[in-house]
């Protein structure tokens, strides 16, 4: 190998280490704001907020769903859940979604997070649903954390979910 070679070899991998070795802080920093995120989600599903919950996807997502076996826009999905909002804003249905997290990868402008969701509603009339659902989510940060994509993965049982704490 070229000298050359060695040094830009050393120079890229430098860059590499320096580029992943955030510091606690900067950890915490991060996480903090993906928090808030989380929870302005959960907010805005437990109030029937249809338009705060659109806004927390960026306009490109994609919903990959394990149970169709597809992926579709984000806008898709969305129109197929606005209903429920709406009956939950007129106060016709309960519904929650909380989160927990078993692996959270990011820097300062995008993150993948893994865990799982327990969404639960309970309609006026109608059957209650309540789930647990293994979860992976891409974010980016541009004027605040976006949901990229959202994977609804596999069932997750309540035994996950309470390890998942």
């Amino acid at each position: 190998m070229s000298k050359i070679c060695r040094i830009l070899t050393t120079a890229c991998g430098l860059a590499l280490l320096l580029a992943g070795s955030g510091s606690a802080a900067d950890t915490d920093l991060v996480e903090s704001g993906l928090d808030i995120f989380w929870a302005e989600v959960s907010r805005t599903m437990s109030e029937g907020d249809f338009e705060g919950y659109a806004a927390t996807y960026h306009p490109d997502a994609i919903l990959v769903s394990h149970a169709t076996h597809t992926s579709y826009p984000i806008a898709k999905a969305l129109s197929g859940w606005e209903q429920g909002f709406r009956d939950t804003e007129a106060g016709t249905m309960q519904a929650r979604v909380e989160f927990r997290f078993t692996q959270r990868l990011h820097d300062g402008t995008t993150a993948h997070e893994t865990g799982i969701f327990h969404y639960s509603a309970t309609p006026e009339q109608g059957e209650v649903v309540d789930q647990y659902l293994h979860f992976e989510a891409l974010l980016v940060s541009k004027d605040g954390w976006k949901m990229m994509m959202e994977f609804q993965k596999t069932p997750a049982t309540v035994e996950e979910w309470v390890a998942a704490e």
